[in-house]
């Protein structure tokens, strides 16, 4: 299971996106608002015998996108459930080696674990972290969801920083016809 290094950068990656799409560019405060909702799933690691259950679920990604439209009231709480979402995918997409393997992913409805089998993200170890096997494990995993994720990232804020203020002055031209 990736690192809270991998799901912020995919976080990040989904407030950039959605701002492609939207044509606009979303504060740094949102930005770090969905680095943070996307490593929130892992707080279940605070309560014993439920990582990877509950909070890894679509229910817990649906409950992120209530709350969030109840406290803001603004569509940005789409792109922050997604935010949250993006910690279940990478998640489905990492190694694991504990069982049972996955994540709940239809919890409550279903107790059947989900996990892709691709490995695209190493195991992360969180027992025993301070020993020389254990950091190299993490350090390991960390640059590996560097490699992978940072190129995505950059890559979309190039594109938001570039081109999306242009697009959207061009979207907002068509919708008026020529005097």
């Amino acid at each position: 299971m990736p690192s809270p290094v991998g799901h912020a950068l995919a976080g990040v990656a989904v407030v950039y996106a959605a701002d492609l799409v939207d044509g606009r560019r979303s504060s740094p405060r949102f930005v770090a608002l969905c680095a943070g909702l996307a490593m929130l799933p892992d707080a279940d690691l605070l309560v014993p015998g439920t990582h990877r259950t509950a909070t890894h679920s679509v229910t817990a990604a649906a409950l992120t996108f209530i709350v969030l439209m109840v406290v803001t009231g603004k569509v940005n709480s789409i792109v922050g459930s997604l935010a949250y979402a993006s910690h279940l995918l990478l998640d489905w997409l990492g190694a694991d080696n504990f069982p049972p393997y996955g994540i709940q992913l239809f919890w409550p409805w279903s107790d059947r674990w989900f996990i892709s089998n691709l490995d695209v993200f190493r195991q992360t170890a969180r027992r025993y972290f301070l020993t020389p096997p254990i950091i190299r494990q993490n350090a390991l995993a960390v640059a590996q969801e560097i490699a992978i994720l940072a190129p995505i990232v950059a890559l979309l804020w190039l594109v938001r920083v570039k081109t999306a203020p242009r697009f959207a002055s061009e979207m907002a031209g068509r919708d008026h016809p020529p005097e």
